[in-house]
């Protein structure tokens, strides 16, 4: 269980992200065509998730944005936007902001909150993601992890692309 703030007061996460060095949990998730994707989907590439609690928030916004310019374009990795949206909020945004380059995917229909450790189990963000960023290898082992210490906070995306070696 990892402790992080919202707005300087304490709430916790069902549980903590997956140590770096392991092979990261298979995921099922919902993309903006309510298509299902999973781990496999990506096999082979390189994998940023930027885990986040809404799009409709601004920190949440400006990280889609921020690996959309920063990471979208670098070969063999794959951008993934994940949080508890579901995937009509997912596609409005990236269509009203240009963003083609990363894949927004909603935790609707899974268990990925859960298993990653993310889900926040009190406070007023009950039953949302917490803000963290993984980044996997090209053989699903964990390289990087980042649970950001207040939800406001943006996350440390200069980390988390030299885990990448970009």
């Amino acid at each position: 269980m990892a402790t992080i703030l919202h707005k300087g007061n304490p709430v916790h996460t069902l549980g903590d992200l997956p140590p770096v060095g392991s092979r990261a949990p298979d995921f099922r998730l919902v993309g903006t065509d309510f298509r299902e994707v999973g781990s496999s989907d990506y096999a082979g590439r390189r994998k940023i998730l930027n885990i986040f609690l809404s799009v409709d928030t601004s920190v949440c916004a400006m990280s889609v944005r921020t690996f959309h310019a920063r990471a979208a374009s670098l070969p063999g990795v794959a951008v993934l936007c994940i949080s508890a949206d579901l995937p009509y909020t997912h596609k409005r945004f990236c269509g009203a902001e240009g963003i083609t380059g990363v894949e927004s995917l909603s935790t609707f229909r899974s268990s990925f909150d859960r298993d990653w450790g993310v889900r926040i189990i009190d406070g007023a963000l009950q039953g949302l993601c917490s803000r963290a960023v993984v980044v996997l290898d090209e053989d699903d082992r964990v390289v990087y992890t980042e649970q950001v210490p207040e939800i406001g906070q943006e996350p440390d995306y200069d980390r988390a692309l030299a885990a990448l070696g970009a």
